[in-house]
């Protein structure tokens, strides 16, 4: 039997990504990291927690790991398994257990999303031992000091049967991540959508509309993801109120009564 090697060159993020900070989250975060706690990030889809740990991987200079949880995810998808290549019995790594061997960041997205089984190999990781137990090896691998834990989750979605539970939370140093305000989402949307200020003012408050239809029969307001994908279309040609439908009306929902409210809002703007 043999294992892989690890090769985390690909994981570097080489260029500053752009991210504006809406409060001491850069700080909080380079400080959990110096003393080896782990970060749950929380907050709606779309707002820039994915785009933040890019930053953060880029400003601490180390590799970032990414899994995008789901339902199927579980214990042996993050740690790793046996494959039979050419007659050859290999172990071949999961993400989680390459960060931890490499020293990377390995960020679980929307953990809750994940089966219940992750959760006890993420636990030792979170706490004081920083361990990761591979069972199928008889392994204890132990956290590379570089090594650093973050998870996210949207707290709109939660449940219970999709929550965190206290004894995980509390192993986490929690930052709440929200839309940033106007002003500053609309330099954000300018930025990345390419667009001029004027332009970029009214897709924010479109956005502030549709958000203010939460629990009103959308699930979620459009997200400044959302944003920068109209104005990527509107940057490209594509009118603002057609841009608007593709980009944003028609990713929140496919209720016909909600889209005539969405739209009815974007024309009123545009």
């Amino acid at each position: 039997m043999t294992a892989q090697t690890l090769h985390l060159d690909e994981y570097l993020i080489t260029e500053e990504p752009y991210y504006e900070p809406v409060g001491d989250e850069i700080a909080i975060f380079e400080a959990a990291y110096g003393n080896r706690l782990p970060v749950l990030l929380k907050g709606p889809t779309g707002c820039g927690k994915t785009r933040f740990m890019e930053y953060m991987a880029w400003r601490l200079r180390r590799p970032l790991i990414t899994v995008s949880c789901h339902d199927d995810l579980t214990a042996s998808d993050l740690v790793g398994r046996y494959l039979v290549r050419g007659g050859e019995t290999l172990w071949i790594d999961g993400p989680l257990a390459q960060a931890v061997r490499a020293g990377a960041i390995c960020y679980l997205d929307e953990i809750v999303e994940a089966r219940k089984d992750t959760m006890v190999v993420i636990h030792p990781l979170a706490d004081d031992r920083r361990v990761l137990p591979i069972e199928k090896l008889g392994e204890l691998v132990r956290a590379a000091p570089e090594f650093g834990l973050t998870v996210s989750y949207n707290p709109g979605y939660q449940s219970v049967l999709k929550d965190l539970k206290q004894s995980t939370r509390q192993r986490f140093v929690a930052l709440d991540f929200d839309y940033p305000s106007a002003d500053l989402e609309a330099a954000i949307v300018q930025k990345e959508g390419g667009l001029d200020a004027e332009m970029a003012g009214k897709l924010v408050r479109f956005a502030e509309m549709t958000r203010n239809l939460k629990g009103s029969g959308l699930e979620e307001g459009a997200s400044t993801r959302l944003l920068v994908h109209a104005g990527k279309l509107i940057a490209s040609g594509i009118g603002p109120v057609s841009a608007c439908h593709g980009a944003i009306a028609q990713a929140l929902t496919d209720d016909p009564e909600m889209l005539a409210a969405v739209e009815e809002l974007s024309s009123s703007l545009f």
